[in-house]
């Protein structure tokens, strides 16, 4: 493994939203935890809000990764970064201002990280890849958990990872859809370093475990 960490970020849209602070104790040996934000406009489901992401904040010590499939980030995104959220994820599809965005939140604290659909390019990124801390790829398309993972989006990782290494950036790349110990090699080796992963952490007997058996097989297939 190169000189980038491989993370594990839980989704908690396949948690029990009715035992939040049970299942986010069941993941406390993962690096951040990923809540989605849906909004029933940019994604056709709706989720959770500011309350109960405020309480997510209060309750776990895990860094908290809000990923807003919302409208409009520009006006919202800035109230998750005061809730004590440590990354607050837009769409580039959403954003009218990303690059204004990424500063504002950075100078709340907060970490910004630009996300891209299936049919984007990651391309239009490169250029202002400097303001952000982290670019999601997804490798399904927003809104739904559980969907079958889309192999097709890793020549993007690859892609994107080249460009950071040949520019000496420190961003990170996260990949969220479908992953688990079976496709975290696959993203790993296309230079993902941040998973998201739902129904394979919370669809375990143990999620701990799971948790583990997925870092070892991204650890093993990871390329700098």
């Amino acid at each position: 493994m190169g000189r980038m960490k491989i993370e594990i970020a839980p989704s908690i849209l396949s948690a029990d939203f009715c035992n939040l602070e049970r299942d986010l104790k069941r993941i406390e040996n993962a690096d951040l935890v990923h809540v989605d934000v849906m909004d029933h406009h940019f994604v056709p489901n709706l989720t959770i809000g500011e309350p109960v992401v405020k309480r997510i904040c209060e309750v776990t010590d895990l860094k908290v990764d809000v990923h807003l499939m919302i409208d409009d980030p520009d006006r919202w995104a800035p109230g998750y970064a005061e809730l004590g959220a440590d990354s607050v994820t837009f769409h580039m599809g959403a954003t009218h201002a990303p690059v204004r965005l990424a500063r504002q939140l950075h100078d709340m604290g907060c970490e910004a990280c630009f996300a891209v659909r299936p049919a984007e390019p990651v391309e239009p990124i490169f250029d202002i890849l400097d303001e952000f801390d982290t670019i999601l790829v997804m490798t399904v398309e927003p809104g739904f958990g559980g969907q079958k993972f889309l192999a097709n989006q890793m020549g993007k990782v690859r892609r994107l990872r080249d460009e950071i290494t040949r520019r000496g950036l420190k961003t990170n790349i996260q990949v969220d859809g479908g992953v688990g110990v079976k496709t975290a090699p696959i993203v790993a080796e296309a230079g993902a370093n941040i998973l998201v992963a739902g129904s394979a952490v919370y669809g375990a007997e143990n999620p701990g475990d799971a948790i583990n058996e997925i870092r070892d097989a991204a650890a093993a297939a990871y390329r700098d």
